[in-house]
């Protein structure tokens, strides 16, 4: 947690000295607003900290109305520092072509003052469109067929929702969408991917319910993301298993006597020495093959060891980077960000792009999703 922490606070930090620069040479001002815009920076980026302490302090408000502004000035202090880094990769390209061809071409580049209007506008296009993409929750649909499924079943319909991030932003009214696309899917199982409840904790007994009113027939099965480490392990399986999920750490059942499903806890908790270590291909190979087998994983990372003895792993985490073009970076730690993917010896791997939103409650292009998940028999 220390080491993310320092990266957190320094590429954060960085990201802001870069919008201030920019800020001052578009404008050009004074010491004194210098000053203030500095100290307004400092106060966004310490934000999820003061978030944190007002917490355990218990002082809600102060927390959820920096969590509010922190978060949302994340977002757009990313998506302007996109823009601007775009705007100045032009201008290098433009400058070089300049210097090689031998032509001034400053006219095709926008002044310093242009490209800050630019980039801003931008930024607050792309954050209120994200912040309305945030609320409207995607249906996606994958049908497998197999003959591991008896005829007698017919259609199983698993649905799976996945870093919901429950906590100061998403609460009932977007967990509320979000069930409303779960319950219209008419699921024989729920099944919650990891990062069901946030790291920041602010009296989500409530929600539970909110949760439970979701009853398929075959059972809700859960596994932990790293947020249930970072918001206190014991409180954060308390909660899920409250909202009536089985919450699976290296173990497996048979749900409905139809499907294996088996679980295992994210490696985040290996820092915390509350992990529950059960090698994939051990917890896997002991289930009944002949039945179809389902691994929740919370991150899309795949057990070489393990290919093979699964048929689907659903996994999360990744949120398809969230807010572009943040999944460029997400691209370099997992071969997919999202979407179904094919891996050998008849196992399949399916990211969900996330259900609900860490930190901005802002989505570009990179829309909430509840996936449904069909299986027919295959003669």
């Amino acid at each position: 947690m220390v080491p993310f922490l320092l990266i957190y606070f320094l590429l954060y930090s960085g990201l802001h000295l870069y919008s201030f620069m920019k800020a001052r040479r578009a404008f050009n001002f004074g010491r004194r607003a210098g000053a203030s815009i500095a100290g307004f920076m400092v106060l966004m980026v310490l934000a999820p900290v003061i978030v944190r302490l007002s917490e355990r302090a218990g002082f809600a408000g102060l927390a959820r109305l920096m969590a509010y502004g922190g978060y949302i000035w994340m977002g757009l202090i990313f998506l302007f520092f996109s823009a601007s880094l775009a705007l100045d990769i032009y201008r290098l390209l433009v400058s070089a072509a300049g210097t090689l061809f031998k032509k001034d071409l400053s006219r095709l580049s926008p002044s310093a003052r242009y490209s800050f209007f630019i980039s801003l506008l931008f930024a607050l296009i792309a954050a209120v469109h994200g912040y309305f993409s945030a609320r409207d929750i995607r249906t996606e649909r994958i049908v497998i067929s197999t003959p591991k499924l008896p005829a007698e079943a017919g259609r199983l319909r698993i649905v799976q929702i996945s870093d919901v991030h429950l906590g100061l932003i998403v609460r009932e009214e977007r967990l509320g969408l979000i069930l409303d696309a779960v319950e219209r899917a008419e699921p024989d199982i729920l099944v919650s991917t990891g990062d069901l409840w946030d790291g920041q904790m602010c009296n989500l007994k409530g929600l539970g319910g909110v949760l439970s009113r979701v009853r398929p027939r075959y059972g809700k099965y859960a596994v932990t993301g790293n947020h249930e480490f970072y918001a206190g392990l014991s409180q954060s399986l308390e909660f899920t298993r409250r909202a009536g999920f089985t919450v699976l750490r290296g173990e497996a059942v048979v749900a409905g006597g139809i499907v294996n499903i088996a679980g295992v806890d994210d490696r985040t908790g290996r820092h915390s020495g509350l992990y529950q270590e059960v090698p994939e291909r051990k917890l896997l190979s002991g289930l009944d093959n002949r039945k179809f087998t389902i691994l929740l994983k919370h991150r899309p990372e795949i057990d070489a060891d393990a290919v093979g003895h699964f048929d689907l792993q659903l996994s999360g985490h990744t949120h398809r980077g969230q807010i572009f073009p943040f999944i460029l970076i997400t691209r370099m730690y997992y071969e997919t960000a999202s979407g179904y993917l094919k891996l050998t010896d008849n196992s399949s791997l399916y990211v969900s792009r996330g259900s609900g939103t860490w930190g901005p409650p802002i989505r570009f292009l990179a829309p909430p999703e509840v996936t449904i998940i069909e299986l027919v028999h295959e003669k």
